[in-house]
């Protein structure tokens, strides 16, 4: 059996996947990718493993309409990536599974070039202008001009579910955002969490910048997110601090993420980490308030270790993998009521919930757990179990992704493989 991934930021949600298939002899892999992100990821490649990169020029996006900015680009990039399936044609690659993540238009033309392959899909987001991220926010409202442009950006979207035989989305939720024709035809089975890895480590520390060293023993409040901004709640939970860092004298509050914006619009102070600080000012002891920006690994996880609760905010957009890490990690989470965090916590049983909007509901909650941590302990145990009984990597969610991978092959794929509830 031949299986080639695409993804442009390369090997992105497949990585363990890859890792799956390289030690299979009875499997050739391959993967697809942009040039500049393959370079980058290499480190997370496995040894030997064989991938194809493209290079895209987007100079004539400008001159579309601004509605077909992400169209036209999505365009261009499958017409770079025939070029490079036809390449593995020539040299006798024909692929039983192509698996692709289609949100960049990189998997548009796969069956024009191998019509007999079948076109699987990672299906994480397809966007609506109500009822999801956009105009979530009213301090970040949505205009009919972008209510238009999501229209016109999803043609992409529609083509690719149209082509694929089999879609897979990480959660219910995710599912639930594609148009309902198209839902009978992807299955739910999360990339999964590597338990075995991310754990509990009672014995755990972590040295800030400023040199003093912190451990469970300590009272740390961790924020997580790949960059600080509103989409993720950074402006709430900051706005929560000043409350919560008077009510809480010996809390250290840990900030990890980047200034960059990965959702929405950036902010005009530069950074939104910059815009609460100007908003926040006086209000702030930033003795306590360490922003470590993105930092390796390891160290991220020696943050969750030594946490005493672990905000994690969203509006109602893709599950981040460092919520479910967290729970794995025996944190106590408290998260947003909103539709991707309740799928997986249930107030009061393995974590906490709060208004996303609540600066002040965020306090109480952190202030509780602080107060009565041993009083927590079962809220942890129990946010573990619900990682390994639904999102563990090698137990549950690879055997699961692998079985829909090969039955695709067979045209008779199950798509009911969901995580247990």
């Amino acid at each position: 059996m031949r299986v080639l991934f695409i993804h442009q930021n390369f090997p992105g949600q497949f990585r363990h996947l890859l890792t799956y298939y390289v030690q299979r002899p009875d499997v050739e892999v391959m993967g697809i990718g942009e040039r500049r992100w393959v370079k980058d990821n290499l480190a997370k490649l496995p040894k030997g493993f064989r991938v194809a990169v493209y290079d895209v020029e987007d100079s004539t996006v400008r001159q579309t309409h601004p509605y077909l900015y992400s169209t036209s680009s999505a365009v261009l990039r499958g017409q770079a990536v025939v070029k490079t399936l036809q390449n593995l044609k020539q040299q006798g690659f024909i692929p039983d599974i192509v698996y692709a993540h289609p949100g960049w238009g990189e998997s548009l033309f796969v069956k024009d070039v191998f019509p007999d392959c079948r076109l699987v899909h990672f299906c994480e987001f397809f966007y609506r202008a109500e009822g999801q991220d956009v105009g979530f926010d009213p301090e970040y409202p949505s205009h009919l001009d972008e209510t238009l442009r999501l229209r016109i950006r999803n043609a992409p979207h529609l083509l690719s579910l149209d082509a694929m035989d089999l879609g897979i989305s990480p959660t219910q939720w995710q599912r639930s955002c594609f148009p309902l024709p198209y839902q009978s035809n992807i299955a739910v089975v999360h990339d999964g969490i590597d338990t075995d890895h991310v754990r509990p480590n009672p014995e755990a520390s972590f040295t800030l910048p400023n040199g003093r060293q912190l451990t469970q023993r300590d009272e740390v409040i961790t924020f997580v997110n790949r960059n600080l901004e509103p989409s993720r709640g950074f402006h709430t939970f900051m706005r929560a601090l000043p409350g919560l860092l008077q009510q809480r004298p010996q809390a250290q509050i840990i900030i990890i993420g980047g200034d960059e914006v990965s959702y929405g619009t950036p902010s005009r102070f530069g950074s939104y980490r910059a815009q609460m600080l100007d908003e926040l000012g006086e209000k702030l002891d930033l003795s306590r308030i360490h922003f470590l920006g993105k930092v390796p690994y390891g160290h991220y996880l020696q943050v969750l270790q030594v946490s005493t609760a672990h905000v994690y905010l969203t509006y109602p957009f893709v599950l981040s993998w460092s919520m479910l890490e967290a729970m794995a990690a025996g944190c106590l989470v408290i998260g947003s009521r909103t539709a991707p965090v309740v799928e997986v916590i249930e107030d009061g049983q393995n974590g906490l919930l709060v208004d996303f909007f609540s600066p002040d509901d965020i306090v109480q909650r952190v202030v509780d757990v602080c107060t009565h941590p041993d009083q927590m302990a079962a809220l942890r145990r129990a946010a573990r179990q619900t990682i390994l009984e639904r999102y563990d990597l090698q137990r549950i969610c690879l055997p699961r992704q692998v079985s829909l991978l090969e039955q695709a092959t067979t045209h008779t794929v199950n798509t009911v493989l969901t995580p247990a509830v």
